[in-house]
C-alpha cells in the first residue's frame, strides 16, 4: 500500500475535488450569495474587469468566480477558465455561463500563446501548486503587459473552538488526511505574505503587494455546519472511506457535540491571503 506521503499533488487533488464536485458547488455557491467569500470576491474587485476584456480563470472549479467575471466582460470578452479536475469542468460547461468557455488544463503548463488575455484570476487554487514559480510564470506569460493577476489564497483558521470541536471527533473516527508530499513548498510560501510577494516578482510582475482579507461565515446551526464541511476535500477524503451506516454515525457524533456548545447559530472567521501583481 502506497504511504499518504509518497503520493503527488497532481494524482491526489483533480480525484478528490472531481469526486465531490457538486457538494463543493452548493456550499460554495451559498457562501458567495451571502457575501462571505470575501477573499473571492477581492479578487473579482482587484481585477477591474471592462467589458471586451479577455479573462483567465485559473483553478476555476465549478466556474464560480467565472460568471461574475463573464458578465463584467461582456458580450465582447471572454472569461477561459482551467482546472486540473475534469468533475469540475464538467460542471462550469454545464452552467451554462455566456462568454465563457471551459478547459481541462495544468496551470504549470497553459495551452495558451504569450499575450493572450488582460487579466487573470484564482480563487483558492495556487496553494494546491507543486511548482509555484512555474505557474506564476506561466501566469505572466500570457498577460498582456500591465495586465492584472489576482489570487486568494486561505490561511490557517487558528484554534477556534468550533473547529476544535470539529477536529476531536474528526480524529476519532476518520484516518489522517491525506498529504502530498510536494506540496510544502508552495504552502509555506503563500501562507507568508512578503515571501509570497517575493514570489510574484521573482516570476517577472513589475509590480505585487498581499493583503490580508477576513471573512466571518455563519452557521445556522451544528447540522449545517457539519452538513457543509462534508464537502471540503480533506474531510471528504477521509469520510468517503466509511460506508453508509458508520457515515451517519460520524455525522451525529459530529453534530451532537458541536451543538453541546453551540446550540445556535455558529460563527466562524477564516483569513486569506489575496495577491494583486501587475505583469
Amino acid at each position: 500500500m502506497e504511504r499518504a506521503g509518497s503520493v503527488k499533488s497532481k494524482e491526489m487533488f483533480p480525484a478528490i475535488f472531481s469526486r465531490h464536485a457538486a457538494a463543493y458547488q452548493r456550499r460554495l455557491d451559498e457562501i458567495m450569495r451571502r457575501g462571505e467569500a470575501r477573499g473571492r470576491q477581492r479578487v473579482i474587485d482587484l481585477l477591474q474587469v471592462k467589458p471586451g476584456m479577455r479573462v483567465l480563470d485559473l483553478a476555476c472549479g465549478p466556474g464560480t468566480l467565472s460568471r461574475p467575471l463573464a458578465v463584467q466582460a461582456g458580450p465582447g470578452g471572454e472569461v477561459v477558465g482551467v482546472d486540473l479536475a475534469p468533475g469540475m469542468i464538467a460542471l462550469a460547461r454545464s452552467a451554462g455561463i455566456h462568454n465563457a468557455r471551459f478547459e481541462v488544463m495544468d496551470i504549470e503548463q497553459l495551452a495558451f500563446p504569450d499575450a493572450s488575455f488582460d487579466a487573470a484570476a484564482c480563487g483558492h487554487g495556487l496553494q494546491f501548486v507543486p511548482d509555484l514559480s512555474r505557474a506564476l510564470g506561466e501566469i505572466h506569460r500570457v498577460l498582456r503587459s500591465d495586465s492584472r493577476f489576482a489570487a486568494s489564497v486561505p490561511l490557517n483558521g487558528g484554534r477556534q473552538r468550533p473547529w476544535m470541536v470539529l477536529d476531536e471527533v474528526v480524529n476519532r473516527w476518520l484516518p489522517p488526511a491525506p498529504v502530498a508530499s510536494d506540496q510544502q513548498a508552495t504552502r509555506a510560501v503563500v501562507s507568508d505574505a512578503n515571501a509570497f510577494r517575493q514570489a510574484l516578482l521573482d516570476a517577472g510582475y513589475v509590480q505585487a503587494k498581499v493583503e490580508v482579507i477576513e471573512e466571518k461565515v455563519t452557521w445556522q446551526s451544528a447540522e449545517q455546519m457539519v452538513g457543509m464541511c462534508m464537502s471540503w476535500w480533506d474531510l471528504a477524503s477521509r469520510v468517503e472511506g466509511l460506508d453508509v451506516d458508520r457515515r451517519q454515525e460520524f455525522i451525529d457524533d459530529a453534530v451532537e457535540s458541536l451543538r453541546r456548545e453551540h446550540p445556535g447559530s455558529i460563527e466562524t472567521t477564516g483569513r486569506n491571503h489575496v495577491a494583486l501583481a501587475i505583469a
